[in-house]
């Protein structure tokens, strides 16, 4: 048997270790041949390839980003895409494709699989971790630890200057990395997008917090929104799956405190830099079992599932469960971490 596997939507952590998984297990076991898709649902459909063996997993575990590249193409947007992406796939006797990635990218093979019948395997992937089915996805661990040691490095920067901080994360529409890492970095405010926040009262968290003398520190997610206004876009363009560039909420929100409570406010926007570089021990862990166990629900011929994590066990469940709707922050969670607040 011959296994496509590609990498699809942003890059993060723990992609690689996906990789090495899937192959390894796959050849040393099963004695499959495997082909890598460049660059996402690119690599399909347009039949831009790259051999894929143990020799070319070696040494990939802690790096970051992903061997095979990755892109936010959409097949089901393109002109005879999925008539495409199944000649491609026959041209290179691919029998079976693994797709790893978040919510567009599984949606995609959910519709392969669903509609045109094509054999797909979802790996989870994505730090939001929004991705319903699944109790983590691997890279959010990453990321959140990213965002933590930021936030605790700004703290020593804001009480020198005693001025405010607004900490910029992403979460588009899931507020997990603001959340976590806000309640790890001891936010002063956390504002996340499940939760349309209050501009008087942020205010007055952040007051109350110079009034004994402590430099306030607020965690806002890309996504979040104030309760009269709309999200903060970056432009109006749209990719290919239909989503706006998100961009500046942090400055904005950092303007309106200090306008109008003349206390100094500055913007630390983290950006990209949450999923770079080497992937946490638990996103290698999380990884690399959810690579051994989409192998052998390929082994199993088990087509249109994505592996998930359940407590301590990777399950298998419908890919279509997992693409349906997202999983947001609860809100019993978000009310957990008020007692922090201002």
């Amino acid at each position: 048997m011959r296994v496509g596997v590609l990498t699809g939507g942003g890059d993060c952590p723990g992609l690689n270790a996906v990789i090495r998984a899937i192959v390894r297990k796959g050849v040393q076991e099963y004695g499959y041949e495997f082909t890598g898709f460049r660059d996402g649902w690119h690599g399909p459909l347009e039949g831009d390839t790259v051999p894929l063996d143990i020799p070319a997993v070696r040494g990939i575990l802690p790096r970051g980003g992903t061997i095979l590249g990755s892109s936010r193409t959409n097949p089901l947007k393109a002109e005879n895409g999925v008539r495409r992406v199944k000649d491609n796939l026959a041209k290179y006797e691919v029998d079976a494709l693994i797709a790893i990635g978040g919510e567009d990218t599984l949606g995609v093979a959910t519709a392969l699989s669903d509609e045109y019948g094509v054999p797909c395997v979802g790996v989870p992937k994505t730090i939001d971790n929004d991705l319903a089915a699944t109790d983590y996805t691997f890279g959010f661990d990453t990321a959140v630890n990213i965002a933590t040691e930021a936030i605790d490095r700004l703290h020593t920067t804001a009480e020198s200057h005693m001025r405010v901080l607004v900490v910029e994360v992403m979460g588009r529409h899931a507020g997990w990395i603001a959340l976590h890492s806000g309640l790890a970095g001891g936010a002063n405010a956390i504002l996340i997008p499940e939760q349309r926040f209050d501009l008087d009262q942020v205010c007055a968290w952040v007051e109350s917090r110079f009034k004994i003398r402590y430099a306030p520190i607020v965690v806002v997610a890309e996504g979040a929104m104030p309760k009269d206004g709309d999200m903060v876009l970056k432009d109006q363009t749209l990719d290919s799956f239909g989503h706006v560039r998100l961009s500046g909420v942090g400055e904005w929100l950092a303007k309106e405190i200090e306008r109008r409570t003349g206390k100094e406010a500055r913007t630390t926007v983290l950006g990209h830099v949450q999923r770079g570089g080497t992937p946490s021990a638990f996103d290698r862990w999380l990884a690399t079992r959810f690579g051994l166990h989409a192998i052998d629900a390929v082994r199993d011929q088990d087509w249109g599932k994505m592996v998930a994590l359940r407590g301590t066990e990777i399950v298998r469940v419908p890919l279509r469960d997992a693409t349906t709707q997202l999983k947001t922050v609860d809100p019993r969670l978000y009310t957990e971490a008020g007692v922090f607040f201002g």
